[in-house]
């Protein structure tokens, strides 16, 4: 990991792996960018207040504003995903083939902007968007981690499609879900913002609207800005996917003008 000076806000590191970039090309923005590749190999330029952390301790509570500036190197949908917001690093044990710190699973908290390139599939109700450009929020209880750990273990039975959809139906009840898709030209410079309080997020690009939702996550959570080419796939049918696709070009974003009130 390297520490990050030029960032407004404290401890704010960069994580990457072979051949990715994390740099400032000028004084105004992070240029975030991994390299061409095949599938099957794994891919991430990151940037986090968090890893270092234990979940506890992970810096973010409502009420607060996050906005900052983005743009990315394409307007077609990247391969893999990317995004910025905040969340409490859920799978970082790693459910697909990422990971940074490990940590035992936890259920899903987060609050942000997420860019989902097919066969991703990051949605438990059939009723919300599951890929590509999206605005989304997940609550979820908190139980002590001595509870979720045996969980681990019994994750390669996802394999088997009928036990994927019953898990998939199953967690609908406890994990709560918004999500609204993102009619956004992403090659260009646009003003995202989260709003989030104890009980609603509300999104807006441009000073526009997307999503007002009364699905908040609990606190605490983690800064996250990335780009990866990972996907993970729970859809309907309950063919569960991980894995790390192909990009036949560099792929990179631009973040500036960042701010937590």
């Amino acid at each position: 990991m390297t520490e990050v000076n030029e960032n407004p806000l404290p401890k704010l590191k960069a994580t990457m792996t072979a051949g990715a970039q994390v740099s400032l090309p000028g004084t105004e923005a992070w240029h975030l960018e991994i390299p061409a590749g095949p599938a099957g190999a794994y891919r991430l330029a990151q940037l986090d207040d968090y890893s270092h952390l234990p979940r506890n301790n992970f810096p973010w509570q409502p009420p607060l504003t996050l906005t900052l500036q983005a743009c990315a190197s394409a307007s077609e949908t990247l391969p893999g995903t990317w995004g910025f917001g905040l969340w409490n690093d859920p799978f970082s044990f790693s459910l697909g083939i990422g990971g940074g710190t490990r940590r035992i699973p936890a259920l899903p908290n987060a609050a942000w902007f997420f860019f989902a390139s097919p066969p991703n599939y990051l949605s438990l109700r059939d009723d919300l968007p599951a890929q590509g450009s999206l605005a989304a929020t997940f609550r979820s209880p908190q139980p002590p981690a001595a509870i979720l750990a045996p969980g681990v273990l019994a994750l390669p039975l996802l394999a088997a499609p009928s036990l994927a959809r019953l898990v998939r139906k199953s967690a609908r009840r406890v994990i709560l879900q918004s999500a609204a898709s993102l009619q956004v030209d992403t090659a260009a410079w646009h003003t995202y913002r989260i709003e989030w309080q104890s009980g609603s997020a509300r999104f807006l690009i441009d000073d526009q609207t997307i999503l007002d939702t009364s699905v908040s996550p609990h606190g605490p959570l983690g800064l996250v800005l990335w780009i990866d080419n990972q996907y993970a796939a729970l859809p309907p049918d309950g063919v569960l996917g991980y894995g790390a696709l192909a990009n036949p070009y560099p792929v990179w974003i631009e973040l500036r003008n960042l701010t937590i009130t």
